[in-house]
């Protein structure tokens, strides 16, 4: 692609199958682009308007510039994510995943709570008593509920190690956090926020959870984890490894790391736009920092090339929009 304040070289639009239903999605879309020997990842989800998707593309232009800091640290620790899953499943996929941490996803429906407190037993199961046990709300409760629940969950897991954005709003994050004795983490009330240091002002967490595509890039994600004051999670976007590996370098250079980070998600892809070798997969529940950041094997960008050709021109219309140019796609 040429014109507009970036030149990319090569823009391919890609859409890869998720192995199990994941904050609704059945199939993962984005776009990666190449500007000279550099590659980013292009991938807001598709309900995010204009003004929320530019800080995504700040972080795609940032990658492609390599202007990342130097990491303070080789290696990072990782939780494994399990889905809304039955609990046979979910103690499977904890266990397999070799990771100490697990983030546990619950609140999938109003009347979930039962299958919630299977799955959590399950988990611990499979971790064992040393093992640490998040959960992950994504905003789906009230004060109300989320008191009641947690208070639940933390006895049914022997001890959660925080609860991620168990209601949407702030407000009820700082209720929530006065009326029980787990940790609060924030998520989307910092990288959707207008203000993502708000959060920490009004006293509605203990923990953030920073990505660094929705906040625009490693170097703006290290300025707000400094501004909040508050321990750190590093988590994906859900990206391919071209786009997750900027996430691990924002994890590498922290000057602390006081949790698991949440990057192990390309085990809920069917597949990646790299080669094995240059994946982003833990093992033993641990990242290497690469040397250098992955690049796309060609085979795989043309196996994963979104097929719907509306689809298509919808992503190179949003960058296009977002003042990128004018896209054109590889042939």
């Amino acid at each position: 692609m040429t014109g507009g304040t970036l030149p990319f070289d090569e823009v391919w639009v890609y859409e890869i199958p998720m192995r199990t239903r994941f904050r609704g999605l059945t199939t993962r879309q984005g776009v990666v682009v190449r500007a000279g020997d550099r590659w980013g990842e292009f991938c807001p989800f598709l309900e995010y308007d204009d003004e929320e998707s530019q800080s995504w593309l700040d972080a795609t232009i940032e990658a492609c510039s390599g202007s990342w800091p130097a990491p303070v640290r080789e290696t990072v620790p990782v939780n494994c994510i399990i889905p809304a899953v039955d609990p046979a499943q979910a103690h499977h996929l904890t266990r397999s995943s070799e990771c100490r941490t697990a983030k546990v996803k619950v609140g999938s429906h109003p009347a979930s709570l039962n299958e919630d407190l299977a799955r959590v037993e399950a988990v611990r199961d499979a971790l064992g008593p040393t093992g640490a046990l998040r959960i992950d709300v994504n905003g789906a409760w009230d004060v109300t509920e989320a008191v009641r629940n947690i208070g639940l969950l933390d006895r049914s897991a022997g001890g959660l190690q925080y609860v991620e954005q168990p209601c949407q709003t702030i407000d009820e994050l700082a209720s929530v956090r006065r009326r029980v004795d787990v940790r609060i983490a924030a998520d989307e009330s910092i990288r959707r926020a207008a203000d993502p240091l708000r959060v920490s002002l009004a006293g509605a967490a203990d923990v953030a959870v920073v990505k660094c595509a929705p906040l625009g890039g490693v170097r703006r994600a290290l300025e707000i984890i400094e501004q909040t004051g508050l321990p750190c999670v590093v988590s994906s976007a859900l990206e391919t490894s071209i786009g997750l590996v900027s996430e691990l370098f924002l994890a590498a250079a922290l000057p602390e790391l006081d949790f698991a980070c949440g990057l192990d998600t390309l085990a809920l892809f069917e597949g990646d736009l790299t080669t094995a070798e240059g994946a982003i997969r833990p093992r033993a529940g641990v990242l290497r920092v690469p040397d250098r950041p992955p690049a796309p094997d060609p085979g795989l960008l043309a196996r994963y090339r979104v097929a719907d050709p509306v689809q298509e021109k919808h992503w190179l219309s949003r960058l296009s929009r977002l003042g990128a140019g004018s896209a054109t796609v590889k042939p």
